[in-house]
């Protein structure tokens, strides 16, 4: 199967292969409120009768459909459970791996007993290399993982969940421990462990590979890329170092008549199929093969518009907690991943901003296959200093590193609303936090735009975002309806009486048409809400949800200086009710009528009878 026609069930859709097989399912488990398991070792063979409970991975202990479904706080958790010697085999020079694509927030991994991997951040993945753990003989082999989640710790990346026992305002109840699919792969010794494409419309695309050893004699990769089965271009690269970058020209995207066809966007949501082969360059011996996709698409901002394949592009964007009532922030699988893009395209969005979180990569599997832009975006912590300060540079960093290749990904945000750096304009350590993320991120991927601080109080932001939830579209019309009415709140304390740019630099580049005016949260209505429900503003029937949700639609569309729009939000989450669907994932309106309220068409006319 080629991988942009895959099924969207592996869990790391960019660097496919063959050989693996799930461990979602249930495990064995414990909740550990004394501290009492590393001290007693429940890591060890014998240590079966600590594990008093079964979870069913990969939903948190929290979510209804682990099996638990208990809230209460618990800052330790502990997972075992026995995985086939079959599922694990190593011979010949092969390595035994076990992926988990999140645990939250701090994970220690055993197996058969023996420690084989630590990790912190609760949204990152990581990968343990089981072989030389392996019990010798062993029919059946034992892993267990610790996880560590304190919810007091405010230094701790923990987006939309609680830090108080109960869920409050916009918050909600804990993740805790697995929440990720987990998975076993077995690969040879020398084998690609990260896979990276930079796409050029231009020419062609830029491959980054990452081997897991220094080649000790030279190897060859090649390079296979195709679309409908067309070889499109191949390139063979001798490699004597354990990080290579192969240039690989297209010629078809030099011909201004075929170009168009093969780039990404919405629209046409063209993937070619890459397929890279590691070799032993002497013997020609296969030691590796993957199979990805690529989506070529060029994004940037300019002359007041962000740019989509050089072309200004009106960004229509809902904004998705990705926190559902069964799962949490896990999710139900491919099925219900494909369904939420498929309804946030069919209510008239091009675009979706995931909110305090890194979502599944399926998600942006079908994002990619189906055409829909995404905001990357990451988990806040809720206090300021080196501690923090380390915690979510390093969760950031291997985020930017895992999505960078997904084509739907087309801008990042490392900060919202100024959480977890709250004194942005009067604190310099602050501050110069906000413009290093920026500038980081740039020099990660200087291929996207990138926001300082989405919302308010920007330092230096390839988009000036900016958070509004009146309920007056005159209002909104009064502030947004041209350039001049703008530049009076940019003077002034912004809507949510913040200040918008805190920098010289922020201002002057939107006043150059460098980074262009989005309003990226708006909207929060509820419809018949109850009275402990949260909302911006709440409606009593369908008839004045819809008009209110016009109106409010209307008013930015008909402004001269917004470059887009994020509505909030997708759907009705925990005790927010101010989604477009409600908690089942059934609309509030009809879908046809959210998409001429999203994008502004008309009714089609009735067809005149026979």
């Amino acid at each position: 199967m080629r991988a942009s026609e895959q099924d969207g069930t592996y869990p790391r859709p960019i660097l496919r292969r063959e050989r693996w097989h799930s461990l979602d399912g249930v495990w064995d488990f414990a909740y550990d409120d004394e501290g009492a398991g590393e001290r007693e070792a429940w890591f060890a063979e014998g240590a079966a009768d600590a594990f008093d409970r079964r979870i069913t991975v990969p939903f948190p202990p929290e979510a209804p459909a682990s099996g638990i479904g208990e809230t209460d706080p618990h800052r330790v958790v502990w997972y075992r459970r026995g995985i086939p010697h079959t599922l694990l085999a190593a011979g010949d020079g092969d390595r035994a791996l076990v992926h988990f694509g999140a645990v939250d927030h701090r994970a220690k991994v055993w197996l058969d007993g023996r420690l084989v991997a630590e990790h912190t951040g609760g949204h990152s993945p990581f990968t343990a290399d089981v072989t030389d753990a392996l019990r010798p003989g062993a029919d059946e082999h034992v892993l267990v993982v610790r996880a560590e989640d304190d919810p007091a710790d405010l230094a701790q990346p923990r987006g939309k969940q609680d830090w108080q026992d109960r869920p409050h305002a916009v918050w909600y109840d804990r993740t805790t421990g697995i929440w990720q699919t987990v998975w076993t792969e077995t690969v040879t010794a020398q084998h690609i462990t990260d896979l990276a494409w930079l796409p050029d419309p231009a020419r062609g695309v830029l491959a980054e590979i990452t081997l897991a050893e220094t080649p000790g004699a030279p190897l060859a990769v090649d390079i296979v890329l195709s679309h409908d089965g067309e070889v499109l271009a191949e390139s063979t690269t001798t490699v004597r170092t354990p990080r290579s970058r192969v240039d690989l020209v297209v010629p078809a995207l030099r011909n201004g008549i075929d170009r168009e066809d093969l780039l990404w966007s919405p629209e046409r949501p063209t993937l070619l199929d890459a397929r890279v082969t590691v070799r032993d360059a002497a013997t020609s011996t296969v030691l590796d093969t993957v199979d990805s996709y690529v989506g070529v698409r060029e994004t940037g901002v300019g002359q007041g518009a962000f740019l989509l394949n050089d072309r200004p592009y009106y960004v229509r964007s809902v904004l998705n907690q990705g926190y559902r009532t069964d799962t949490h922030l896990a999710n139900a699988g491919t099925d219900e991943l494909r369904r939420e893009v498929e309804l946030i395209k069919a209510m008239g969005f091009n675009a979706v901003r995931i909110h305090q979180k890194a979502e599944d990569p399926r998600f942006l599997y079908w994002a990619d296959r189906l055409g829909l832009l995404v905001w990357g975006e990451a988990p806040a912590a809720y206090e300021f200093g080196p501690y923090a300060v380390e915690l979510f540079t390093r969760e950031w960093l291997e985020l930017v590193r895992r999505d960078r290749s997904h084509p739907s990904i087309v801008t990042w945000v490392p900060v919202n609303e100024s959480w977890g750096a709250s004194e942005i304009p009067h604190d310099a350590a602050q501050c110069h936090y906000s413009l290093a993320l920026a500038s980081l991120t740039r020099a990660l991927d200087p291929t996207r735009p990138v926001l300082s601080n989405e919302g308010w109080e920007h330092t230096d932001s390839d988009i000036l975002g900016v958070h509004d939830y009146s309920s007056d579209p005159d209002e909104l019309t009064h502030r947004y309806g041209d350039a001049a009415a703008f530049d009076a709140v940019l003077a002034g304390p912004g809507p949510q009486g913040r200040t918008l740019a805190v920098t010289r630099r922020q201002t002057e580049r939107y006043a150059a048409g460098d980074a262009p005016l989005m309003i990226t949260e708006f909207g929060g209505l509820s419809l018949r809400a109850d009275a402990d429900d949260f909302s911006y503003t709440r409606t009593s029937s369908d008839t004045q949800y819809a008009a209110l949700l016009g109106d409010l639609f209307a008013a930015l569309r008909s402004s001269s200086v917004v470059a887009g729009f994020c509505y909030t939000q997708f759907m009705d989450t925990a005790q927010e009710t101010n989604g477009l669907l409600f908690p089942d994932g059934s609309p509030k309106l009809p879908l046809e009528t959210i998409r001429r309220i999203v994008t502004g068409e008309k009714e089609a006319a009735a067809t005149p009878a026979d």
